[in-house]
Parts: C-alpha cells; sequence; structure tokens
C-alpha cells in the first residue's frame, strides 16, 4: 500500500548548488524520524537500491556513538569510504538544524575523497515529531515514521510530519500486530499534508523501499535539470 500525493516538490537550485571548483554539488537529502522508526534501515535499502546507477555516500548522526554507520558498514551497502560518522554529542537537532557545521564538513570531506557524488543522504539520530533539517544542509528532507509508534502519529502532526517533503511511514507488515490502521494513518496524513507526498513502506514486502527510491530518483532529475 501507498499513498502517493501528485504534488512535487523538486529542490530548489541556487548558487550553492556549486562547488567552489564549479562543479555541481551533490543532492543532499536529509531523513529524519523517532528512534527505532526505520532511518537506518531505509537508508541501507536506498543505497542498495540506487548504487548501481547514482554516485552516492552517506552522513549518519549519533549522539555519542557510531551505530547507525558501523550498521550501514555491516551490511556492506556502500564502501567503507563512502560513509561518515557524526557524534554529534547533543540532542540531534543541534547538529541537523542549529550547528550544521559538523554535518558539512563531512559532506563535503566525502566530496572531496570519492566524489563527484550524485547524491548524500544525511541521516538525523532518533529524534521527535519536531526534528527538521537546516536548508542550509539539505535540499529536501524525508521524515520516517512507523505503524508500531501508534497510528495517531500522523493526526498528531509536528513539523517532521507536516513540512517534510516526503512522509515515510514504515513497517506496514506490523499494522495487524500492533493494531494500526493504516486507511486512517493515510486519511490523517492527507488532511496534515495536503498535496505533500505520502508513501507506506515495509522493507519486508516485495515493494520494499521502491517508492521512496522513485522519489529520490525524481528529486535526482530535477536537481541535474
Amino acid at each position: 500500500m501507498h499513498l502517493d500525493h501528485t504534488h512535487d516538490t523538486a529542490p530548489a537550485v541556487g548558487a550553492d548548488a556549486l562547488r567552489p571548483d564549479g562543479r555541481r554539488r551533490a543532492l543532499r537529502i536529509g531523513l529524519g524520524g523517532p528512534v527505532g522508526s526505520g532511518k537506518t534501515a531505509t537508508v541501507a535499502a536506498l543505497c542498495a537500491a540506487l548504487r548501481d546507477t547514482v554516485s552516492i555516500a552517506v552522513v549518519t548522526n549519533d549522539i555519542y556513538t557510531r551505530e547507525d554507520a558501523e550498521f550501514l558498514l555491516r551490511h556492506a551497502v556502500l564502501p567503507p569510504e563512502r560513509i561518515q560518522a557524526v557524534e554529534t554529542g547533543a540532542c540531534p537537532h543541534t547538529a541537523i538544524r542549529d550547528d550544521i557545521s559538523a554535518n558539512l564538513e563531512a559532506v563535503e570531506d566525502l566530496e572531496d575523497g570519492v566524489g563527484p557524488l550524485d547524491l548524500v543522504l544525511v541521516e538525523s539520530g532518533g529524534d521527535n515529531l519536531t526534528a527538521t533539517f537546516s536548508k542550509g544542509l539539505v535540499d529536501a528532507q524525508i521524515f520516517v515514521i512507523d505503524v508500531a509508534g501508534g497510528d495517531d502519529i500522523p493526526r498528531k502532526g509536528g513539523p517532521g510530519v507536516t513540512t517534510a517533503d516526503l512522509l515515510v511511514v514504515n513497517k506496514t507488515d506490523l499494522a495487524p500486530h500492533v493494531g494500526s490502521d493504516l486507511d486512517r494513518m493515510a486519511r490523517d496524513a492527507r488532511e496534515q499534508r495536503g498535496e505533500l507526498p505520502v508513501v507506506f513502506t515495509s522493507l519486508r514486502g516485495p515493494d520494499g523501499v521502491g517508492p521512496v527510491a522513485s522519489w529520490v530518483r525524481a528529486q535526482l532529475a530535477a536537481w541535474n535539470a
């Protein structure tokens, strides 16, 4: 199941789209969401789906560890040199919205070290429904929630749910086991987000991360146009 509104949220392209040497920099997409929603698994699945056709790298954020980066390394979704870990040492909001310098440095290191890149995924540390990325860090934002967190999450709103360029409702395979109503979640998401797109995913299902990968490809096409 997935609900996909027709409204496109193409990333804005401005002067900051160019590197100092005049080359187009990579498109940067941030992934945020609550702890346990499946952000890292979504990043891993996106890397597997896109790596054969897209030059991609990842920046992960954890407060005191490299756990998310190590997950990606264990699953060999990308060569190690394409994965950078940022230890924020504080609330994840700080590193993705307030003081983005560590993340910007990690992105620039990746572009200098393994570039040219088409896409950099920046994964936030697990946070709450208020997590948003600075526009100085990313060009578009994906917000990941999961059905096990309760089918009232879309109705509760919050900046992550209401303003992200793409809302992903993950782990739909768990809905029958946790009593979540997917139709209700779809209706509530539509009321909160208007024409902004929403997709429902189960990384265990045959379609897996397909709807999210399709959206990312559309963002890349707009960025490169």
